[in-house]
């Protein structure tokens, strides 16, 4: 076995996950840890999200410099940029990676995952509005921020409550991703940093492998993604992240819920 313990079938179902985890967030700007989720049946957590968190942040990278016409210079970012979003954010990670470690996170990804699942699927059914139905402020923007850099710290999806408000003012595409995608890229680069200053076992040989495996297919895939992505209207880029939004949603409900272990003890047991 190239990787102890993951035989040939287990890469080839990580790398297919990854690749198009890679492909939706190139093409919505998020999302690449929802569809990603489905690794964890595969991984452990604690294992699994760091790579996640790492995968992520490479997909925004390329995602970034593909789109650096669309980002607002640095000087732009605050009132109305991600500087607010960021501002909570940072404060936010360091509780998400306390209790990625310490404490019991299932009840809370199970409210948090079926709120996404609700919202997207009325956002998805409801008229379509061209009216904002909130109304942004700084402050407002920077506890948004800080719920996602929570909820990301022990997820590895910190963009859903950032894309939700989004949503809920309305932002066009542009203006939506020039907001989601410096947020997920900081967030995750603070939570790769923090998870190795605090626990540097975590990234052992096992993480470089897969990293070294999957790296090489996540970023083709997220060019991919980008190129749809320049093709959407502003009406169908909602809707596509409404979708990713509820699959979010369920892959937090597949990690909270206790009814799945056989399932993904059987799962396993097929891939191995």
């Amino acid at each position: 076995m190239l990787i102890d313990g993951f035989s040939p079938v287990t890469i080839v179902l990580l790398v297919a996950i990854l690749a198009a985890s890679a492909l939706m967030s190139g093409l919505s700007g998020f999302g690449f840890s929802a569809i990603g989720a489905l690794c964890l049946i595969l991984l452990p957590p604690k294992l699994g999200v760091p790579l996640l968190m790492t995968l992520s942040a490479a997909n925004q990278i390329m995602s970034l410099r593909q789109l650096k016409a669309d980002m607002k210079p640095i000087k732009h970012w605050w009132p109305d940029g991600p500087a607010p979003y960021l501002l909570g954010g940072l404060l936010g990670v360091p509780v998400g990676i306390a209790i990625l470690g310490s404490l019991p996170t299932s009840d809370l990804m199970m409210v948090f995952g079926a709120f996404l699942v609700v919202y997207a699927g009325y956002s998805l059914l409801r008229p379509h509005t061209a009216h904002a139905t909130v109304q942004g402020s700084w402050l407002s923007s920077s506890l948004v921020g800080m719920s996602g850099g929570v909820i990301g710290g022990f997820t590895a999806f910190p963009g859903a409550p950032v894309v939700v408000w989004s949503g809920l003012r309305h932002l066009p595409k542009k203006e939506s991703r020039a907001i989601v995608q410096p947020y997920i890229f900081v967030l995750q680069i603070l939570s790769i940093s923090l998870l190795a200053l605090q626990r540097p076992e975590t990234f052992g040989r096992t993480y470089w492998l897969l990293v070294a495996i999957t790296v090489p297919v996540v970023l083709p895939c997220t060019l991919m993604g980008v190129k749809l992505y320049r093709s959407l209207s502003d009406v169908n880029f909602r809707r596509v992240t409404f979708i990713l939004l509820g699959i979010s949603g369920l892959g937090l409900l597949i990690k909270a819920a206790d009814s799945f272990p056989a399932v993904a003890r059987a799962i396993k047991t097929a891939a191995l």
